[in-house]
């Protein structure tokens, strides 16, 4: 695990001050960490029947998509408000820094689909309880577990996610 650890940068006072932005994009330049970074979210749900995995807007995708390929997978990305066309879902969540939106396609994945969630970080656990939320309530998805490269443990963000399946993280900060 420290090589990818020696991949992530903290970057003080972003986006605000206070807070410490975990930078992985090292991480992302670094073939054998990017695929090091990739297998170790995804391995946990080998052969679990994974049909879509959806990402977090936005840098859940980044890993979402590899992660998708990986398992077998199609991909659906849950995005902020007014990037959808057409109609959507929505959830309303509160950030460790400020307030958001998620959306999805009210088509893009059928109810009882098996999904993995994925995103970067856990934090404060807000994008990642509305994501469960909206797939779960509003979509009728079966989700089958998270995923996160990074968790904050000091956050305690994994309170309440239980609900949405195993939480697995590869770096526990």
């Amino acid at each position: 695990m420290q090589q990818l650890i020696d991949l992530i940068r903290d970057v003080p006072d972003f986006p605000k001050p206070g807070i410490v932005f975990k930078d992985f994009m090292p991480l992302l330049a670094d073939p054998g960490g990017l695929a090091l970074a990739v297998e170790m979210m995804a391995n946990p749900y080998r052969g679990q029947g994974v049909q879509i995995v959806v990402g977090a807007e936005s840098r859940g995708f980044i890993f979402g998509t590899a992660i998708a390929q990986s398992l077998s997978a199609g991909f659906v990305p849950i995005r902020k408000p007014g990037k959808l066309p057409g109609s959507v879902h929505g959830a309303d969540y509160a950030l460790e820094y400020g307030e958001d939106r998620l959306e999805i396609h009210t088509d893009a994945i059928e109810p009882g689909t098996r999904v993995l969630l994925v995103d970067d970080l856990l934090a404060t656990g807000g994008t990642l309880r509305a994501c469960g939320g909206l797939l779960r309530d509003k979509v009728g998805a079966e989700i089958l577990g998270i995923t996160v490269l990074i968790e904050l443990e000091a956050l305690g963000g994994r309170r309440g996610l239980d609900q949405f399946g195993e939480l697995h993280a590869v770096l526990k900060l």
